[in-house]
């Protein structure tokens, strides 16, 4: 057996008022399945939030139309605060995470209509592709692109989580988490100067090297719900980058950690270890998330953003008649049956 990447499962979002956001999530990104929500103490977090341990409410919401999902977060004891400096691109952290759609002119529109607030227009990234950059009411920014595959159809302008962009102060000592240990081992390009299409973005009209990776077909349970994923890379050469949570905690606004699906935990425990990279948190045994259960763990990236990993065990089907997904034992490389991943739909949210 060896350890498995089925896929990013979600992306974590620090909010202010996490319900309040969650219901502009639905109407912007049709992020209506209500995976899990749960109000517990992050017990296990200590290395990410000077060693306190802290309440939240969680809850991880996806799109059936496929992609990871959105872990809605708030801290319930302190009033999280933002960045101390004005983040710019390129500095260390998850600067805008990527949504997919298929139509990328029709969610573009879709979004200008609603009055979503659109950093700048439609515009080609290095490889040719049409793309465009959103920023949330919480001054979180997204950035839409073109993605031909989808799990189910939906009536929503887009699907869920393709990919992130990172901060990072220097690429090639980053691939060694996203290249090597995460499997993006295909490189889309690999550029360096300044980019027309970035210059809508804080920083954008700066000097950067950019890479964009991809990855060979996932397997695993959920590979065909989350489906392919990118990670791109950004290194600032004209300055040295800051840090995104530089005097703050884990969990306050903004993107705080990449979260990934795995099969294995243990192995990806020794590989992790190997790589110079250890386990920063590890939950050890199943941990309890309300009504979903697991295995977690974190490392750090080179420049100490946090990278989760999941291997889930259990996921509520329909709560009120204790209908559970049992995902122990299984083969790690199969998917689920269709039939079993589309009753997901039954924890949809219809406002």
């Amino acid at each position: 057996m060896k350890k498995n990447i089925c896929g990013i499962q979600q992306v974590g979002i620090g909010l202010k008022d996490a319900k309040e956001a969650w219901k502009w999530y639905r109407a912007t990104f049709g992020m209506d399945i209500n995976v899990f929500e749960d109000s517990a103490t992050a017990k296990l977090m200590l290395p990410y939030t000077n060693g306190k341990q802290c309440n939240r409410y969680a809850a991880l919401a996806m799109n059936m139309e496929g992609g990871g999902g959105i872990e809605i977060w708030q801290h319930t004891d302190i009033t999280p605060k933002p960045p101390v400096f004005d983040v710019r691109l390129g500095d260390c952290g998850i600067f805008i995470c990527k949504i997919k759609c298929r139509n990328i002119q029709q969610a573009f529109n879709e979004h200008r209509t609603k009055g979503v607030e659109i950093l700048g227009t439609l515009s080609k990234d290095p490889q040719g592709s049409l793309h465009y950059y959103l920023r949330d009411p919480y001054n979180n920014i997204f950035e839409v692109i073109q993605e031909q595959n989808y799990y189910m159809k939906q009536k929503s302008p887009t699907g869920g989580v393709a990919g992130s962009v990172i901060g990072v102060s220097d690429i090639d000592e980053s691939k060694k988490v996203y290249a090597d240990i995460l499997e993006y081992n295909e490189i889309i390009y690999d550029q360096t100067g300044k980019f027309e299409d970035l210059a809508v973005l804080p920083g954008g009209d700066e000097n950067y090297r950019r890479i964009l990776l991809k990855h060979k077909p996932r397997t695993g349970p959920f590979s065909k719900l989350l489906g392919p994923t990118q990670i791109e890379l950004i290194q600032p050469l004209d300055r040295q980058p800051g840090k995104i949570f530089q005097d703050r905690i884990w969990g306050e606004l903004g993107y705080i950690h990449l979260c990934f699906d795995i099969i294995g935990m243990n192995l990806l425990e020794k590989e992790c270890e190997k790589e110079g990279f250890p386990f920063t948190v590890n939950s050890a045994n199943s941990f309890d998330m309300g009504v979903a259960a697991g295995h977690f763990s974190y490392i750090s990236d080179p420049d100490g953003t946090p990278v989760e990993f999941v291997e889930t065990h259990k996921l509520p089907i329909i709560k009120k008649l204790g209908w559970y997904m049992n995902l122990k034992g299984r083969n790690p490389e199969k998917s689920l049956p269709d039939w079993m991943v589309k009753t997901l739909k039954f924890s949809r949210i219809k406002d």
